[in-house]
């Protein structure tokens, strides 16, 4: 197994299996189990997660599902590392019967285990709050989940230095999500780059702006978009709501002050929920002190990656 996963056979304090409401469940690698059955956890639990978002949280992350006696996977855990200091956690779900019942902390536990000697950030839904500060992670900040039918904002045509990013962009792209993010993700940046239809704004010979648009769940989702200034993450943003008009598109974000949220509302993706922003180990870049020379993250890659 690679990254430290294990099978629960000789690592001690985590057993391979547990006892829920009278019947066994055992860990698996998530990396074994069909995509059929995965999708079908996440329909379960209402994410709008396909068959190829999953695989595609695979072939960039690690983590394990929760198996009953009829192999029905019931609970999903990942974790996505970036170097050896650092990971994000997300696919953190629980079929609705068994919640409350300890498969979360259970497989939560396994996930810190096999990821160990690293800072944390995720993204909690209210009803993993109690688990996760449980476990250590401390609230930040909000994210608020906008989504719905894309239409043109009215804003006018992008500035002429707003263009369609290439293959020769991606080092800046990754080395300017790198100042936003706080970590380096060159090999999540390079992936979700591939993926993704993205635009850039330049500035003095240098991107100064980006945000990346691929197909995920019920349609399209912007992100990540970075920018230091409101103005420059609505340029770059804007193509993707106007090449959208009228389909669904979705954007996660941590403002909800300013223009650039305005803007997102007035394009029709409107907050349908929100999570919080949690760390364990290191506290997250604040949004708030956004400036030209100090880019933030605009928009997430997805909940589970940050």
């Amino acid at each position: 197994m690679e990254d430290g996963v294990g099978d629960g056979v000789g690592d001690g304090a985590l057993p391979g299996s547990l006892t829920v409401d009278a019947f066994d469940m055992r860990v698996a690698d998530i990396a074994d189990i069909d995509l059929e059955r995965l999708h079908a956890l996440s329909i379960s639990v209402g994410w709008p997660h396909r068959a190829e978002d999953w695989q595609f949280v695979r072939e960039v992350g690690h983590g394990f599902v929760a198996l009953d006696e009829i192999d029905r996977v019931l609970a999903s855990a990942m974790w996505f590392p970036h170097g050896d200091d650092f990971a994000t956690i997300g696919m953190v779900m629980t079929s609705p019967r068994l919640q409350a019942l300890g498969v979360g902390d259970w497989l939560m536990k396994r996930v810190l285990s096999a990821s160990a000697g690293r800072t944390y950030r995720l993204n909690a839904t209210r009803a993993a709050l109690a688990l996760y500060r449980s476990l250590g992670f401390i609230g930040h900040r909000t994210v608020f989940q906008c989504q719905g039918e894309a239409r043109r904002s009215g804003h006018a045509a992008p500035a002429p230095a707003v263009r369609r990013l290439e293959a020769a962009d991606l080092a800046a792209v990754t080395a300017l999500d790198e100042r936003a993010f706080g970590i380096s993700r060159a090999g999540l940046m390079a992936r979700l780059f591939d993926q993704s239809v993205g635009y850039g704004l330049d500035r003095d010979g240098a991107l100064a702006a980006f945000a990346l648009c691929r197909p995920f769940g019920r349609g399209h989702v912007v992100g990540p978009a970075v920018a230091g200034t409101d103005e420059d993450a609505i340029a770059v943003v804007q193509p993707h709501v106007d090449e959208h008009d009228g389909r669904f598109l979705r954007l996660d974000t941590h403002l909800d002050e300013g223009p650039f949220p305005l803007f997102v509302a007035r394009s029709g993706l409107r907050i349908h929920d929100t999570v919080l922003s949690m760390s364990l180990g290191a506290p997250l870049t604040d949004p708030s002190t956004r400036a030209p020379d100090r880019p933030v993250t605009y928009a997430l890659a997805t909940q589970a990656l940050g």
